[in-house]
């Protein structure tokens, strides 16, 4: 099998798989685990989040493992987004080492047959860990510092209590994810990668703990031409609190293509992804088809002569999206803006990363 068909069989099989589970009857939360995908990494989210296709640096560990096959140094990155007026931290940190060379192996097998052939393998291989966190730090808990005035355990409607500011405390409420990612080449054009995740969730006393899986695959049609698919929480992800309450995190399918073209002294990329999620959103996606929701989102990345980089897109929110970028020696900044439609109140929001590659030879992949 060639790699475009596996590629599309990749696809095929998984669709086919949870459009069946669903039409069956299997359930599962809705919602549940929104918080992974915000997205991370100022170049993506500037591009409107449209980035399972172009992911080849150490973020593709969270948009789509497969990619981070792809690096050729080690890589680190970090990222900081407050939300809704400052309210919401998120906070990211990831890590990708390159092992194995790019160089092809011959090597020879035996088929069923007692019959020799040459077969070419692909040695590129990475490792990475992306650690997520957001939170709402410092909420106050009133709930035991209260003072009856009077004593009779009765309350007019607060006219006879009042508050005891020294018996008030405070808790955070807090999502975590740790992802471990794998990638490997299996062909010229084609990759694949799996990520390991564990998920842990508090609020105050009470927490919830879940381990999920991706999977994700990488098709270089082209030099110009990609595509990619990432199908997060592929075995659907429990999470189970500790106050005997169950979720269920619904798989998510996200494909998408990405083009390179050289115009006016720099390179141009567009960008298109599909968001499909199997948990009734009727009525907060763009499209449906009974439980299955489809949420497209797209950007546009004009790079100059490797020095800087601006952008534009619309997230799967609606949203538009902007950002820029500015590439120095080992090191990338990255900034995007999303505006939430509708929701003045709720402000915008800013992001910033910074992603830093060792580049040095001892540290190149294949370096002896």
């Amino acid at each position: 099998m060639n790699p475009f068909n596996r590629f599309l069989a990749f696809i095929l099989f998984f669709l086919l798989f949870f459009f069946s589970a669903f039409a069956g009857g299997l359930q599962v939360g809705k919602y549940a685990g929104e918080f992974m995908a915000i997205g991370v990494g100022g170049r993506a989210l500037g591009m409107g989040g449209a980035y399972v296709a172009l992911a080849n640096d150490v973020t593709a560990g969270y948009w789509n493992p497969a990619g981070l096959a792809r690096i050729t140094y080690p890589e680190i990155s970090l990222m900081h987004d407050e939300q809704f007026g400052s309210l919401v931290n998120y906070d990211y940190a990831a890590v990708a080492f390159p092992y194995g060379k790019n160089q092809e192996t011959d090597v020879t097998v035996i088929d069923q047959y007692g019959q020799s052939h040459k077969q070419t393998e692909y040695n590129a291989a990475s490792f990475g860990v992306s650690i997520f966190r957001l939170g709402i730090d410092g909420i106050p808990d009133t709930r035991t510092s209260w003072n009856d005035i009077n004593g009779d355990g009765i309350f007019n409607d607060g006219a006879d209590i009042r508050p005891d500011y020294s018996k008030i405390t405070f808790f955070n409420a807090a999502d975590w994810a740790v992802y471990f990612t794998y990638a490997k080449q299996r062909a010229e054009n084609f990759y694949w990668g799996v990520n390991l995740k564990l998920i842990r969730r508090n609020i105050g006393d009470f927490y919830g703990n879940g381990i999920g899986f991706d999977v994700g695959a990488l098709y270089a049609a082209t030099d110009n031409l990609m595509f990619g698919a990432n199908i997060q929480d592929v075995t659907t992800t429990l999470v189970a609190w500790s106050t005997g309450t169950n979720e269920l995190i619904s798989p998510t399918v996200k494909v998408g293509g990405a083009y390179y073209f050289e115009f006016l002294k720099g390179r141009f990329a567009p960008a298109v992804d599909v968001d499909i999620r199997f948990e009734d959103r009727k009525y907060s996606a763009l499209a449906h088809v009974g439980p299955v929701s489809f949420d497209p989102h797209g950007g546009i990345e004009y790079e100059f002569k490797s020095i800087a980089a601006v952008r534009v897109g619309m997230n799967d929110l609606g949203n538009l999206t902007v950002g820029a970028g500015v590439h120095l020696p080992k090191l990338d900044i990255d900034y995007a803006f999303a505006k939430f439609n509708g929701a003045d109140e709720l402000g915008n929001s800013h992001r910033i990363s910074l992603r830093l590659v060792i580049e040095e030879e001892k540290y190149r992949r294949g370096a002896e």
